[in-house]
């Protein structure tokens, strides 16, 4: 049977086999093959870790979901008809997500996971063949939301459940940056000592090693330390979000109280709003009854009508590529035009990557003191560091860049597939284990 890396992601998941020659493509031996997941017309080597409820669920049957590339097709047809539920992986850790009601049928969190992860399978073993029931899964350093043992041993629990769903009776856990490391390793040809950075939807993780090249594509690996952040990719879209979008929608304006005060609009309301994992869960009947009532005795009206609108229509997706769209170009060049339009809200505004950078100046440092404390915590001077790797959407971020080219040099700097090389590294790693190899 072929070893299996399955990097289930914030954003979006990834599953590649090593070590079955019959599974490779022509040419290739026996490096590791990436999933193609069908996108249309086209394929693709990732999975959207994304949930579509349809609403025409049959009376005392659960609502039908579907996942993935599927899933976005089907709630971009459904015109707000159903639900959508993104960032699955940021509850993991949260003693407080038990369960939600969708549609009536009460939902562990541990069967929306699964419900990802069952459609992806199935869809790579058509693109792959059958895949057993072993695989190496990646994990981050510290999960979104835990703040001590118990919330990580319980994410990883909740984890292991909705894989032994998905048919995986028997996982094992890789750090995600040591598994981008197994990535990395196979270019080494002497000893280095590697800094890895990957940045995910939920978290930044960082691993010190050394590296040393092996026979037949193994690498010896030595961990200095870890360390990781609850901040990411979508802490950024976040504060894109925060500032070009919630001012449209009623942050910051008022209403009036029943007793006649003139109050501003609850900010709690916009923190739910710029969590993509917390919006479809808005929909909630107290909460939309409560947005109704503030509508009714704002002083804007209008914008907090537009908020409605998003809500009640699950535009989550719509507004996330709009975000998503406009970080990528302030990645690339100096200023964007966020735009987003669906009647009655349409929002335009111009952003410079300046401000762009201004807005994320907590999140920077707070990626740049957990490099700093990994470092302090190793001994490690930044002299002594050979490379650094960096992985993940967010290493595209000039700022985030930034932070390793001051520290350790633009010379050190590498990258390379991005959106897969977790996927990789943990089917590497994999082969190792099959093989005996030590840690």
């Amino acid at each position: 049977m072929p070893v299996i890396g399955l990097d289930f992601g914030t954003t979006n998941s990834a599953l590649c086999v090593a070590g079955n020659s019959a599974l490779c493509v022509a040419g290739a031996g026996d490096e590791p093959v990436m999933a193609q997941f069908a996108d249309g017309a086209v394929s693709t080597d990732t999975f959207r870790s994304i949930l579509f409820f349809s609403a025409e669920a049959l009376p005392d049957k659960r609502a039908p979901a579907s996942a993935g590339p599927n899933a976005i097709r089907e709630y971009l047809a459904a015109g707000g008809a159903g639900r959508l539920i993104q960032s699955l992986k940021s509850f993991l850790a949260d003693h407080g997500f038990q369960s939600t009601e969708i549609f009536k049928r009460i939902y562990r969190l541990e069967d929306l996971v699964a419900l990802i992860l069952v459609p992806l399978r199935a869809e790579a073993e058509a693109f792959l063949g059958t895949l057993g029931n072993s695989a190496v899964v990646g994990r981050p350093v510290h999960f979104s939301s835990a703040v001590s043992a118990d919330d990580e041993r319980l994410a990883v629990a909740r984890l292991e459940v909705a894989l032994k769903r998905a048919g995986f009776a028997q996982v094992t856990f890789e750090y995600e940056p040591v598994a981008a490391a197994y990535y990395y390793g196979q270019r080494v040809e002497r000893e280095e000592v590697v800094l890895i950075g990957d940045f995910g939807g939920g978290t930044s993780d960082f691993s010190l090693l050394r590296i040393s090249p092996g026979a037949g594509g193994h690498i010896g690996y030595e961990i200095l330390g870890n360390d990781g952040v609850a901040i990411a990719g979508d802490a950024f879209d976040r504060e894109l979000l925060r500032h070009l979008v919630a001012p449209e929608l009623g942050r910051g304006s008022k209403y009036r109280s029943p007793y006649g005060r003139i109050l501003p609009i609850p900010n709690p309301i916009y923190f739910s709003f710029e969590r993509w994992h917390q919006l479809s869960f808005m929909k909630a009947r107290a909460t939309m009854a409560r947005l109704e009532e503030l509508k009714r005795t704002a002083l804007e009206p209008g914008k907090i009508e537009a908020l409605i609108h998003i809500v009640s229509n699950d535009l989550g997706y719509r507004l996330f590529r709009a975000v998503e769209r406009t970080k990528a170009e302030l990645s690339s060049a100096e200023q964007s035009v966020f735009s987003f339009a669906d009647h009655p809200v349409a929002i335009e505004k111009l952003v410079t990557r300046a401000e762009f950078e201004r807005w994320i100046a907590p999140e920077l440092k707070a990626i740049a003191d957990c490099v700093d404390r990994l470092m302090a915590k190793t001994g490690m001077a930044a002299a002594r560091v050979d490379r650094v790797f960096l992985t993940g959407g967010s290493s595209f971020v000039p700022a985030v860049r930034r932070i390793f080219q001051t520290r350790f040099g633009e010379e050190k700097i590498r990258t390379g597939d991005e959106f897969t090389s977790v996927a990789r590294g943990l089917a590497l790693r994999g082969l190792d284990l099959t093989a005996g190899s030590p840690r």
